[in-house]
C-alpha cells in the first residue's frame, strides 16, 4: 500500500489563493454580464423612444431613426444570448435566481420580432408599445439586481450597487423620453401621462442619490458636473411645458424632435457615467487578480505572511506561557510591550480595522439592495390587491411615509405584513382605496 502524500502548509496557502482568484474571476464575468445587459437596455430604450414618436405621429416621424435603433439592438441581443448560454455551465457560478431571470429575459427577447412587426403595422398604440418595451427592460434590470447581490468584495459590491441604481435612473429617464415624445408627437396632453412624468422624474432623483452615495469620488464629481450643463436647463423648460399643459390638444407637435434630442443628451450623459463606472469595476477586478497571481508565484512569501500573522488566540497563548511575564497575569489579546515594537500588534489591529470596514461596506450595500426589494414588493402588493398602477402604488407609500413621519422602508414592511381582510376592506370602499394611504 503506497504511503500517503504528506500534507504541507504551502498546499493550503496556494489553494486558498487559487480560490480567491477564481472568486474574483467569477465577479469579473458578472461585471461583463452587467455591462452587456446595460448596453441592451440602452438599445431598447432608444428603440422604445423612437417607436413612441413613430406611432404617436401615425408613422410620419422618426421612421429612419426607429429602423436604425432596431438594427443597433440586434447584435447586442445576440451577444447577451451568448453570455447567457455560457452561464449554463455550472462552473460559471450562476445562481438559481439569475438563471430563472435569464429565462424570463430570453422569453422577452424571443417576442421582440413580433412586437416590432406590430409596431410596423401600427396595430399598437404608442402607450402600449412603451409598456411592452418597459416590461422587457424591467426583467433586464431585475437581472442586474441579482448580479449585484452576488458580489462579496466590498469595493466591487459598492460599484455594482452604484451601477444598478444608475441603470434604474437611466431607465426612468428613458421612460420619461418615451412618454414625453408620445405627448409632443401627438400634440395632446392628459393628466395620466403628466402624473407618469412626475413619477419618472422623482424616480431618477431617488436612484441618482443612491448612485452618488455608492459611486467612486470621481464618478460622483462627474455626475455633479453634469447637473451644470446647459442642456439640463433646456430639459427642465420642456418638462415644465409637458407637466403644466392643460388637457387636450395644447402641445406643439414640432417640439417632439427637440424633446427627443434634449432628453437623449441627458440619457447619453448617464450612459457615459455607466461606461466609466464599468471601466472602474473591471479595473478593480483585474487589479485583484494580478495581485493574487503575483502572490501565487511567491510561495515563501505567502507562508511567511501566515507565520507572521497567527490567529489572535495563538498570540494570547504565547503571552500566557511567557516565563518572563508576571505570575498570574492574564495577557490582553493583542497587547504589545515597548520591546515587541508595534509589528504584530499593528498588523492585528490593522487587520481587525480592515475587516470591520469591509463588513460595514458590505452591510451598506446589502441594506440598499434589501430596501429596494422590500419597496418593490410592497408596490406589487398594492398594485395587485388594490388595482393600482405603479405610480399610484409608489405615491401611496410615499404619502403614508410623509403623513406618518416614518421611513419609506417601514411603511413598505408594514404594507407587506397586512392581512388579506385589510385589503378586502379597502376594496369595498367607494373609491376602491386608490387614493388613500395604506393602513397603519
Amino acid at each position: 500500500m503506497p504511503e500517503p502524500t504528506p500534507l504541507s502548509a504551502s498546499q493550503f496557502v496556494l489553494q486558498a489563493r487559487r480560490f480567491e482568484i477564481d472568486a474574483v474571476r467569477h465577479l469579473a464575468s458578472r461585471a461583463e454580464l452587467a455591462d452587456v445587459i446595460g448596453q441592451v437596455i440602452q438599445a431598447l430604450q432608444r428603440e422604445r423612444g423612437a417607436s413612441s414618436i413613430w406611432l404617436a405621429s401615425s408613422g410620419h416621424r422618426f421612421a429612419d431613426v426607429r429602423r436604425t435603433t432596431v438594427e443597433q439592438a440586434r447584435p447586442l441581443e445576440a451577444r447577451l444570448r451568448d453570455l447567457f448560454a455560457a452561464k449554463l455551465d455550472p462552473t460559471q457560478g450562476a445562481t438559481a435566481g439569475m438563471l430563472s431571470l435569464m429565462a424570463w429575459v430570453v422569453l422577452g427577447l424571443d417576442s421582440l420580432d413580433e412586437l416590432r412587426a406590430r409596431i410596423d403595422a401600427q396595430t399598437l398604440s404608442a402607450h402600449e408599445a412603451i409598456a411592452a418595451y418597459s416590461r422587457r427592460i424591467a426583467g433586464l434590470i431585475e437581472l442586474v439586481v441579482q448580479v449585484a447581490d452576488a458580489a462579496l468584495l466590498p469595493s466591487i459590491s459598492r460599484l455594482l450597487v452604484a451601477f444598478l441604481h444608475l441603470v434604474q435612473a437611466q431607465e426612468a429617464a428613458g421612460q420619461e423620453r418615451a412618454v414625453g415624445a408620445l405627448l409632443f408627437a401627438s400634440g395632446v396632453s392628459d393628466d395620466a401621462h403628466q402624473e407618469r412624468l412626475v413619477h419618472l422624474i422623482d424616480a431618477q432623483e431617488r436612484n441618482l442619490q443612491v448612485f452618488a452615495e455608492f459611486a467612486a469620488p470621481e464618478q460622483r464629481a462627474a455626475w455633479e458636473q453634469q447637473q451644470l450643463a446647459a442642456g439640463i436647463a433646456k430639459l427642465e423648460r420642456l418638462r415644465r411645458t409637458l407637466c403644466t399643459a392643460k388637457s387636450g390638444p395644447t402641445l406643439d407637435s414640432n417640439l417632439s424632435d427637440t424633446w427627443f434630442d434634449v432628453s437623449s443628451a441627458r440619457i447619453d450623459q448617464l450612459w457615459q457615467l455607466q461606461v466609466e463606472l464599468m471601466k472602474r469595476l473591471r479595473d478593480e477586478c483585474e487589479a485583484r487578480i494580478r495581485t493574487a497571481e503575483q502572490d501565487l508565484q511567491d510561495v515563501e512569501g505567502l507562508l511567511r505572511r501566515v507565520r507572521d500573522n497567527p490567529p489572535a488566540h495563538a498570540h494570547a497563548v504565547d503571552r500566557f506561557f511567557d516565563i518572563e511575564a508576571s505570575p498570574g497575569a492574564v495577557p490582553e489579546l493583542v497587547s504589545a510591550t515597548a520591546g515587541e515594537s508595534a509589528s504584530l500588534a499593528d498588523v492585528l489591529h490593522t487587520q481587525s480595522e480592515r475587516l470591520a470596514s469591509m463588513e460595514l461596506e458590505l452591510e451598506s450595500a446589502r441594506r440598499a439592495l434589501h430596501e429596494r426589494k422590500v419597496i418593490e414588493r410592497a408596490k406589487g402588493v398594492l398594485m395587485s390587491r388594490l388595482r393600482m398602477n405603479e405610480e399610484e402604488a409608489f405615491r401611496a407609500l410615499q404619502k403614508t411615509s410623509m403623513d406618518q413621519n416614518r421611513r419609506l422602508l417601514e411603511v413598505a414592511e408594514a404594507t407587506l405584513s397586512l392581512p388579506d381582510f385589510a385589503f378586502d376592506a379597502l376594496n369595498e370602499r367607494p373609491t376602491g382605496g386608490r387614493s388613500g394611504n395604506p393602513p397603519r
